[in-house]
């Protein structure tokens, strides 16, 4: 597409068919629905086209026309050694047979090991292990814009932080992190912790440590398959039959009625409806439930899906399924990611194997990316902060 802004008469001797359209069809109908590399690459094309899609106004349109897509990872190997590690957004083409694992970022594994912990509005959330000073801590990055930082925060040194959940907190513009904090046990004896155990709210850029928000029973939130966001709310689904909720306006606790399902639950959403799926210990039996009404906490099974785990190990291996069935929203319906050995499976609501991708290290993240190129000012205060540079490959 070349624009007529952008059209000088050396370029060729014929006219595009095209040339004459006007900036509002070309940038607001055609570039703002490109995938963030395609609009990269069209920013080199002319100043004009680089300056309109680099306004934050753009930007933000063109975050709201991108896709949500179920997030994967897939870790890369050199023999038994773990050299980086891909993030997938899952797109499956319609009668393509074949899962289309296409990475948007891939970040190295050297000294630090990373794995996939949060993701809202087109940021991720890692932690990762520095072999160096043995702990564990957390970094944030940006995959489409390719910026990296590292967080202020460890775990697994004295006192311990769980990430629960990451949120844009709408009343300032800001990024936020809840966090679950406990004083770990080291020689058999609690290290005395500086502050209070309970929950902490981290804002992205302040420059502040985390804020103590009190609330201990958050802990038995680090024990679930991570949080939703749904409503402007994180959503969790613990042991028992009712849902943790955070608002993340007010920044306060609430919870609401959960289906009594056997065995694991995994909340997601689909459209603007909040589900959950319960699969037995034994994975052959999956329940897929909506919440008909969200604010009386009324709930219908949608779903039962059964396969036979018996005859798909046979063929792919062996099947853990505590933790590696997803129930993702799929063109109005739902599918479910499994993983078996060294496979992973598309299965649709039926039970019948869709799509199957071969992969050492590859699974589903319990996460969707909904990618963009807006640019965060926080960012820069990070200290370690990059772009475009290491830890990305």
């Amino acid at each position: 597409v070349i624009h007529s802004s952008c059209w000088t008469p050396a370029a060729t001797m014929a006219d595009p068919p095209h040339r004459s359209l006007p900036d509002e069809i070309t940038i607001w109908e055609i570039l703002v629905r490109l995938p963030p590399k395609s609009l990269l690459r069209c920013r080199a094309v002319c100043r004009a086209w680089r300056s309109a899609t680099s306004a934050r106004r753009f930007l933000l349109a063109h975050h709201a026309l991108q896709p949500t897509l179920p997030l994967l990872y897939g870790f890369n190997f050199v023999g038994d050694e773990v050299q980086s590690l891909d993030i997938i957004p899952f797109h499956q083409r319609a009668g393509a047979g074949q899962l289309q694992l296409r990475p948007v970022a891939r970040l190295e594994q050297d000294s630090d090991f990373h794995h996939l912990e949060a993701c809202c509005d087109g940021l991720l959330v890692l932690s990762f292990r520095n072999t160096s000073v043995r702990d564990w801590r957390f970094a944030v990055c940006n995959p489409a814009t390719r910026q990296y930082a590292p967080l202020p925060m460890a775990y697994g040194s004295g006192v311990e932080y769980s990430l629960l959940g990451m949120y844009p907190h709408i009343p300032t513009g800001d990024y936020r992190l809840l966090m679950y904090r406990a004083s770990a046990l080291m020689h058999g004896e609690l290290v005395p912790a500086a502050a209070q155990d309970g929950s902490y709210i981290f804002t992205l850029g302040s420059g502040q440590p985390p804020m103590h928000i009190g609330f201990l029973d958050a802990e038995v939130l680090t024990y679930t398959f991570g949080s939703l966001l749904f409503r402007g709310s994180l959503h969790w689904r613990p042991p028992g039959n009712m849902i943790m909720v955070f608002d993340t306006t007010t920044e306060l606790f609430r919870q609401m009625r959960a289906p009594v399902v056997l065995g694991h639950a995994k909340l997601f959403q689909m459209d603007e409806m909040l589900g959950m799926s319960g699969f037995n210990d034994g994975g052959t039996t999956i329940d897929i439930w909506m919440a008909q009404d969200y604010e009386r906490g009324v709930w219908a099974c949608k779903y039962r899906v059964e396969f036979s785990v018996a005859d798909l190990t046979l063929r792919f291996g062996k099947f853990d399924g505590s933790s590696w069935v997803v129930a993702v929203p799929w063109d109005g319906d739902v599918l479910l990611l499994v993983n078996f050995g060294e496979w992973l499976l598309h299965v649709d609501i039926g039970g019948k194997l869709v799509a199957t991708f071969h992969r050492k290290g590859l699974g589903p993240a319990n996460l969707q990316l909904k990618q963009t190129l807006v640019q965060h000012t926080f960012f820069p205060t990070l200290e370690g902060y990059v772009a475009n540079s290491a830890p990305f490959i």
